[in-house]
C-alpha cells in the first residue's frame, strides 16, 4: 500500500499507552467476554446443581447434618471444577477474540505499524485504503477523496464520498475506494457505533446443527428421567411410607440420568480446539465453523500466496522477438533491447508498491537500470486507469519536467495488452506463442505497452490511446515446499482441491502439476461466463483448475459446487471475494494480504496465507469432531450404569446403592474426563484417510448411540453382579463399597476404551495424553478416600474393602474391557458389511 504523505509522526508509544489506560480498549460493549461472576451465575443455574442442593436440603430435613454438609462441600468442589473448565474455555475464546479483532494501520513514533483495533486511541493517525474497515470514529486529513460504505450505520447501500468538506468517518464503515489519512476522534463506547452497541448484545448467534442435535437428545433424556424419577418416588413412597427418603431416591435418579456434560463438551472441545489452531497460524472467527471443517469435501484455493510463496521475481524477459532468462545475468549486463521493457513495467506500477509483482518490477529496475536514463525520479503521475473485469490491464499517465507530451505505460495480461495494441493476426500469434512458452515453465506472464498523448482531456478508456507493444515479462513465484504433501493428504482424505487463479491457463496448469493436482481439465473465466448453471456444475465435477477467473466469478463457482452436494471451503483476500467467502460453507480469508472485509466475511483466517495451514485446520476439525463423538459416547455410556444402580435396586427391593452424595463424587471424575481427557486426545492415525463425513448425519445417533448404550449396559451388568454377590456374602456397607468400586473402575475402563478408537486398546495406552493419567490418579485417589477415610466412609454409608474384594472389583472392570473390545469388533464388522 502506498502511504499518504505526512510530516506528522503521530502519537508516541508512551502517550498511546497513557490514553489506552485512560479511555480503555477500542471495543464495543460486551466485547470483553463473560466475567467470573457471570460464569458462576450460569453454573449454579444448571439443573444438576439445583438437584444436588435440593438433596442437601433434604438431608438437613432428615436430621442428617453430616451428610448435608458433605454433599454441600461436594457441590462446591464440582462447581469449582466447572469454573476451572469454563474459565479455561473463556480464556481461549478471549485469546481468539483478541487475535482476530479488526486490524488498524497507524503512524506512531513516526513509523507505520499495524495494531489490533482494540489498541487504537484518540489522536492516532489512521492509514486507510480500499478494503479496510474503519476501526474508530475519525476525521479525514488528506486532501484526496474516499468512497465509504456506511450501510452498517445508515442502511444506505450507495457509498458516500468523504473529503475535506465531509471529513467525518465512523467506526464499522468500509472504505471501498481510495486511500487516506485520518485522525481518530473517538474510540469504543464513545464512537457512534459504540453508542448503539448495547443493541448488539441482544443479537444471538445462530445455533449450530451440532448444538441443535444435542439439545434435542438432552431434552428427550430429561423427559425420560423426569418420568422415571416420578415413578420411583411414587413406588418408593407408597411402599415404604417414607416420602422424604423416596424424594431423595428420586433426586438421585434424576441426577444420574441428567447428562449435563453434553453442553460442557460442546463448549470446551471446539473452543480449546480453536485456540490450538491459533498456534498453527489459523484463527477461528466463528467456532461453529470447526464442525464444518471436518466435513469439507472441496477446497477452492488461490494460487498466488496460498499455493506459492508470493515472493515474486522477474525470471524472464521477451522483447524484439528474443527472450532473455535472467538467472545468472550480471547486474550491468542487461542488453539495451530490454531496458524499455523494464522501464515501462515500472511506470505502469505504483510508486510505492504493495503488490509483490510490482515490487519485483521495482527491484528489477534497481538492479539493472540504476545508472541509466530509464528511471525517472522527477516524473509526475497525472492519471490512472485501473484494472477492470472487462480489461485485465492497468495504465498510468506520466508527465516529465521538460516534456510537452505525456507518456502512458500499460501492463496486464498478454491478451489484454495485445488487444490494446491492435496487433495483426501474425503478430498476435507470435506474442501468444512466446507467452505460452514462458507460461509452460510455470511463470506468470504479463505484457507491457507504451503510448504518447498530448494531454488532457483524458480518454474514457485505454483503448483510445495509440499503444505500441513492447514485450513480455515472466515472473516466477515458487511453490511452497509443503504443498505437494498437503495436496496428497487431501486426496487421501477424499477432499478435492480446486485451484482458482487469475493467471494464464498454461501457467495455472504448470503450477498445478508441480502441486500434484489433476491438470487435465482447465475451466477459463470466459468459458464460465458462457456456461449455464447446469453445465457449469457438470464441468466442476471434474475440473480442478479455474484460470483467468475474476473475483466476481468465485461466488458462482461456490454456488455451483454446493449445488452438486459438495461442502465447500473457499479462500479469498479482496473486497470482491467477500460474497464468495460468505456463501461458502467455510470461508477462509488471508491474514497477511487480505482486506478487513474479507476477514470479516470469513469464518477462518490464515495468518500465514498457506494452503498447508488449511489442511492442518481440516485435520484439526476432524480431530475435534472425533473427540466430541468419543466424549459424548463416554458420557452416554457412563450414565447408563449410574442411572441403573440408582433405579434397579429400589425396584428389586434391595438396599439403596447410590445416594446423591455418591453421584456427586462420581461427577468429580466424570466432568474432567469428558472435557479434559478427550479434548487432549490426539487425532487418530487414519483421521485423514477416510472420506469427509456427511454434514447432515447426526454426531451421536444410530450405531454410535447403540454402542454407547451397550457399553453402559455391560458396566451395569458388572456392577449389579458384584452387588448381588455382595448382598449374599457381605454386610450392606461392604456390598455398597464393592458396587461403588466396581462402578468407579468400570468408569475408568470406559474412558480408556472410548479414547482408543481405531488404534486399539493396547496401542492407545502408549499415545501421550497427560490428562488421562492425571484423571485416573485423581479418580483412584477419590476412591481410596471414599473407602478408607473414616469421616467420608461414614457419610457415604460404605466400609473399607480388603485386597481380595478390590481385586474382585478390578476383575469385574476387566470383564467390562473384554465386553467393550467385543463390541468394537462387532460394530466394525457391521460397518464394513453395511450398505
Amino acid at each position: 500500500m502506498s502511504l499518504p504523505s505526512t510530516d506528522d509522526p503521530g502519537l508516541s508509544s508512551a502517550e498511546a499507552a497513557r490514553r489506552l489506560a485512560e479511555d480503555g480498549p477500542n471495543a464495543l460493549p460486551g466485547d470483553g467476554g463473560r466475567s467470573w461472576l457471570h460464569i458462576v451465575r450460569e453454573t449454579v443455574r444448571d439443573p444438576m446443581f439445583s438437584l444436588l442442593l435440593a438433596a442437601a436440603g433434604l438431608y438437613l430435613l432428615l436430621g442428617e447434618l453430616q451428610e448435608s454438609l458433605s454433599l454441600a462441600l461436594m457441590v462446591c468442589v464440582v462447581i469449582g471444577l466447572t469454573l476451572y473448565q469454563e474459565g479455561k474455555t473463556e480464556r481461549a475464546i478471549q485469546a481468539l477474540r483478541d487475535l482476530s479483532s479488526p486490524r488498524a494501520r497507524v503512524i506512531r513514533d513516526g513509523q507505520a505499524q499495524t495494531l489490533a483495533g482494540r489498541e487504537l486511541v484518540r489522536g492516532d493517525l489512521l492509514l486507510l485504503a480500499e478494503g479496510d474497515r474503519v476501526a474508530a470514529d475519525a476525521q479525514l486529513l488528506s486532501t484526496g477523496e474516499l468512497q465509504v460504505d456506511e450501510s452498517l450505520l445508515t442502511g444506505e447501500s450507495v457509498p458516500v464520498s468523504k473529503n475535506a468538506q465531509a471529513p467525518a468517518l465512523h467506526a464499522g464503515t468500509l472504505v471501498v475506494q481510495g486511500q487516506g489519512l485520518a485522525r481518530v476522534s473517538a474510540t469504543g463506547p464513545r464512537s457512534q457505533m459504540g453508542q448503539i452497541g448495547h443493541a448488539l448484545q441482544t443479537v444471538q448467534a445462530e445455533e449450530s446443527p451440532l448444538r441443535r442435535q444435542t439439545r434435542s437428545l438432552v431434552h428427550r433424556l430429561a423427559w425420560l428421567g423426569l418420568g422415571l424419577c416420578l415413578l420411583l418416588v411414587l413406588i418408593q413412597g407408597l411402599s415404604s411410607g417414607d416420602w422424604l427418603q423416596a424424594l431423595l431416591a428420586g433426586i438421585a435418579l434424576a441426577i444420574a440420568m441428567m447428562p449435563e456434560e453434553f453442553t460442557v463438551v460442546l463448549t470446551v472441545l471446539p473452543a480449546l480446539g480453536a485456540w490450538r489452531l491459533s498456534h498453527q497460524q489459523v484463527l477461528t472467527r466463528r467456532i461453529a465453523a470447526i464442525e464444518t471443517l471436518g466435513a469439507t469435501s472441496v477446497l477452492c484455493v488461490d494460487k498466488t500466496g496460498t499455493l506459492t510463496q508470493n515472493r515474486m521475481r522477474v525470471a524472464s524477459l521477451h522483447a524484439g522477438g528474443a527472450e532473455l532468462v535472467l538467472d545468472g545475468v550480471p547486474r550491468s549486463d542487461l542488453p539495451e533491447d530490454f531496458h524499455e521493457l523494464v522501464e515501462y513495467a515500472i511506470l505502469a506500477s505504483r510508486i510505492d508498491p504493495y503488490d509483490p509483482m510490482e515490487q519485483a518490477f521495482h527491484a528489477l529496475g534497481r538492479q539493472f537500470l540504476a545508472q541509466t536514463e530509464h528511471l525517472h525520479a522527477r516524473w509526475s503521475l497525472v492519471h490512472e486507469y485501473a484494472l477492470t473485469p472487462e480489461l485485465r490491464a492497468m495504465a498510468h499517465v506520466w508527465k516529465g519536467e521538460a516534456q510537452d507530451f505525456h507518456v502512458v505505460a500499460a501492463k496486464g495480461s498478454p491478451e489484454a495488452i495485445v488487444d490494446l495494441c491492435h496487433l495483426d493476426t501474425p503478430r498476435r500469434a507470435e506474442v501468444a506463442a512466446a507467452a505460452d512458452a514462458m507460461a509452460a515453465r510455470g511463470l506468470r506472464v504479463l505484457g507491457v505497452a507504451q503510448a504518447r498523448h498530448p494531454g488532457p482531456p483524458w480518454p474514457a478508456g485505454e483503448h483510445d490511446f495509440n499503444f505500441q507493444f513492447i514485450g513480455l515479462l515472466g515472473l516466477a513465484d515458487p511453490l511452497r515446499e509443503e504443498i505437494p504433501q498437503a495436496v496428497r493428504e487431501c486426496r487421501e482424505a477424499g477432499i478435492r482441491v480446486v485451484m482458482i487463479t487469475g493467471d494464464y491457463p498454461v501457467t495455472a496448469r504448470a503450477i498445478a502439476r508441480q502441486a500434484g493436482l489433476d491438470a487435465q481439465e482447465v475451466l477459463s473465466g470466459d468459458e464460465l461466463e458462457r456456461l449455464p448453471d447446469a453445465e457449469l456444475q457438470q464441468r466442476l465435477r471434474t475440473a480442478s483448475i479455474c484460470a483467468r477467473i475474476t473475483p466476481a466469478q468465485k461466488l458462482r463457482i461456490v454456488q455451483a459446487l454446493q449445488a452438486t452436494g459438495a461442502v465447500v471451503a473457499m479462500t479469498g483476500d479482496g473486497v470482491n471475494d467477500a460474497p464468495a467467502l460468505k456463501a461458502a460453507h467455510v470461508g477462509v480469508a488471508m491474514g497477511a494480504r487480505g482486506t478487513d472485509v474479507a476477514r470479516e466475511a470469513a469464518a477462518i483466517v490464515l495468518v500465514d496465507d498457506n494452503f498447508a495451514s488449511i489442511v492442518r485446520a481440516v485435520r484439526q476439525g476432524r480431530r475435534i469432531f472425533g473427540n466430541l463423538r468419543k466424549s459424548m459416547s463416554y458420557i452416554m455410556a457412563v450414565h447408563v450404569p449410574i442411572a441403573g444402580m440408582a433405579l434397579l435396586p429400589l425396584l428389586l427391593g434391595w438396599p439403596i446403592v447410590l445416594f446423591p452424595m455418591h453421584i456427586a463424587l462420581l461427577e468429580l471424575a466424570i466432568d474432567p474426563a469428558c472435557a479434559m481427557v478427550f479434548e487432549n486426545e490426539p487425532a487418530d492415525e487414519d483421521v485423514m484417510q477416510h472420506p469427509p463425513r456427511d454434514p447432515a448425519a447426526p454426531l451421536f445417533a444410530g450405531g454410535t448411540l447403540v454402542q454407547a448404550v451397550l457399553q453402559g449396559l455391560g458396566v451395569l451388568a458388572a456392577v449389579l453382579g458384584a452387588y448381588l454377590w455382595g448382598t449374599r456374602e457381605l454386610d450392606e456397607a461392604q456390598a455398597r463399597s464393592l458396587a461403588f468400586s466396581t462402578l468407579v473402575l468400570g468408569n475408568l475402563a470406559l474412558i480408556v476404551s472410548n479414547r482408543a478408537g481405531p488404534r486399539g486398546l493396547l496401542a492407545s495406552l502408549w499415545v501421550p495424553n497427560g490428562m488421562l493419567w492425571g484423571v485416573m490418579v485423581f479418580t483412584l485417589g477419590l476412591l481410596a478416600l471414599a473407602l478408607y477415610l473414616p469421616p467420608l466412609t461414614g457419610v457415604l454409608h460404605m466400609a473399607p474393602l480388603s485386597a481380595g474384594l478390590l481385586a474382585l472389583a478390578a476383575a469385574a472392570a476387566a470383564a467390562c474391557v473384554v465386553w467393550f473390545q467385543g463390541l468394537n469388533h462387532l460394530m466394525k464388522n457391521l460397518r464394513v458389511r453395511g450398505p
